[in-house]
């Protein structure tokens, strides 16, 4: 059975997902960050050999995702791609088909790998405030005060333990001076950084999410 931790702000609730994603029961609104899709064949294009499969893997999972939580939306923060050069007819065609099978609106606040890509029916935007959330790609001030901004585009991790026991896990992070929560990367080609010193961290471990102590 899996888990999932709670994230109450102003008057919402956002529930932290084990599938590196967010969810707001109150709006119905799925939100996740940094798929990087098309990273394989982006490599292969310059003449590095990587396997392709890996983008089925992530739809996949955002599918099934929709299947069990029934989103009115779903809100990608950022780097649905990883360059124009991933992104080639068989991928379009799957994008173009994403919101039928996920049965719902499909949002794409656009980030810095996707600047300069064209994608079917699908327009990248600027960042938006939802509800009490200000959703961006890149760490930003809110416009107004009280907003907690959602992000990805750091693609946090812990780093746990030492030397040949260390873990680095995928986790979300709070930061609440900023008023921000970063986001863990979706995708599972896309690495990691440690999360900023000083973040309230919660850490994905296999189907778990986990709250370090302070």
């Amino acid at each position: 059975m899996s888990s999932r931790a709670n994230l109450s702000w102003g008057s919402s609730t956002l529930e932290l997902l084990p599938e590196r994603a967010a969810w707001d029961p109150q709006r119905r609104a799925l939100l996740v960050a940094d798929l990087h899709l098309g990273k394989a064949e982006s490599f292969q294009a310059q003449g590095i050999s990587l396997p392709s499969d890996g983008d089925q893997g992530n739809l996949n999972r955002l599918l099934a995702l929709c299947t069990r939580l029934g989103p009115e939306q779903v809100l990608v923060l950022g780097d649905l791609i990883h360059s124009r050069l991933g992104l080639t007819g068989e991928l379009q065609e799957k994008l173009a088909a994403l919101p039928d099978l996920m049965g719902c609106e499909l949002v794409l606040v656009g980030g810095n790998h996707d600047r300069g890509a064209v994608f079917p029916s699908l327009r990248a935007q600027p960042s938006l405030q939802l509800g009490d959330w200000w959703l961006s790609h890149e760490p930003e001030r809110p416009p107004q005060a009280g907003l907690l901004n959602i992000c990805g585009h750091l693609h946090p991790v812990a780093q746990l333990g030492q030397g040949a026991d260390r873990l680095r896990l995928p986790c979300f992070g709070l930061d609440q001076v900023q008023q921000r929560l970063l986001l863990p990367a979706f995708g599972d080609l896309t690495g990691g950084h440690p999360a900023p010193a000083g973040l309230e961290r919660w850490v994905i471990a296999e189907d778990q999410v986990l709250k370090l102590p302070a």
